[in-house]
């Protein structure tokens, strides 16, 4: 006698069992349950359908955003290169502080949802991925150029130093180097160069997030030292509190000494450039802006170059602003 073979039918999961399995955001959505709840006609399963529908595309746009950064160092790792640095430096553009790089490399195929070019990320979410990074890296090393060798050999310069520098910090020695729009000159290895790299690479970006952190943690150190700059708040940058305060204070011993725009603020040129720049925050007319350009041009020869081409850049900024507020 043959017995007979019992079957015993999985019991579906009901919607409350869905929802469950849910509740956690980074929960990544089946394809599966997706295609239940959308032939399923109740008003609840329609309801969570559309809820998980837009978890789900958001997950597939990271997924295939993280892959796309990631292409550079898969057919580097494909052809045997497996130590591949990402390096990237941060704090070419404030007036004050040092510029910070970093160089970060990872074993092959790892990955960290959310990598991004630092400047697109908010401060807590560049906390959290740095501490990412340093979890998953396989080796991360800083490097820095003073305000001193700043002012020396110029911004440009000092950031290739500090980058230079990173690299040679890293504890082994990289088989290819991922860079941000440049080559780092001093360093006898294989380098790829990307335009905006941090925004479509992976290791660049990590490089940028640690480089933005450490440099933010620095800047911070230097407002308990320099009081009454702001340095915690604005980080260096030429923003109006760090304008009104050198204004108010003058420059401290880690602002950038050779950058223009100190000896400007310091009422260092001439009273000619002064008074265009007055007179350019009135203006509210394009009629008033176009009288005001042709008497700068008028008194170019007045002008030091760089005065002449300060204002012709305000000029310009002036024409937008005002573009802008006919067509908003």
């Amino acid at each position: 006698m043959v017995e007979g073979k019992v079957t015993i039918k999985k019991r579906k999961k009901s919607l409350g069992d869905i929802r469950k399995a849910y509740s956690d955001r980074e929960q990544p959505v089946s394809g599966q349950v997706l295609n239940r709840l959308r032939r399923d006609p109740r008003q609840g399963a329609r309801q969570l359908y559309k809820s998980l529908l837009g978890r789900f595309r958001r997950q597939r746009d990271e997924r295939l955003r993280r892959d796309a950064m990631l292409h550079f160092e898969r057919l580097l790792w494909k052809s045997g290169v497996r130590d591949i640095a990402g390096v990237d430096e941060v704090g070419i553009g404030p007036l004050a502080g040092p510029v910070v790089a970093a160089a970060v490399m990872f074993a092959p195929e790892t990955q960290i949802a959310g990598i991004d070019d630092s400047k697109k990320l908010d401060p807590g979410m560049r906390e959290e991925l740095a501490i990412q990074i340093r979890g998953k890296a396989s080796a991360i090393a800083l490097g820095v150029a003073s305000v001193a060798e700043i002012d020396t050999v110029n911004i440009y310069h000092a950031g290739l130093l500090a980058m230079r520098r990173a690299i040679e910090a890293l504890p082994r020695r990289p088989q290819h180097v991922l860079v941000d729009a440049r080559t780092i000159p001093g360093v006898d290895l294989p380098q790829s160069s990307y335009n905006k790299g941090d925004g479509i690479n992976f290791s660049i970006a990590a490089a940028s997030i640690i480089a933005k952190t450490e440099r933010d943690r620095m800047m911070d150190e230097l407002d308990r030292e320099y009081p009454g700059y702001g340095f915690a708040s604005h980080k260096g940058y030429a923003t109006s509190e760090h304008r009104a305060a050198l204004k108010r204070l003058g420059p401290s011993a880690v602002h950038r000494m050779s950058f223009p725009v100190i000896a400007e603020l310091r009422g260092e040129w001439s009273a000619v450039f002064y008074h265009f720049r007055v007179k350019l925050d009135e203006i509210a007319t394009a009629a008033a802006l176009r009288e005001l350009e042709a008497a700068i041009v008028a008194q170019e020869e007045a002008l030091a170059e760089r005065e002449y081409q300060k204002l012709r850049l305000l000029v310009a900024r002036r024409w937008k602003l005002l573009t802008n507020t006919r067509h908003g």
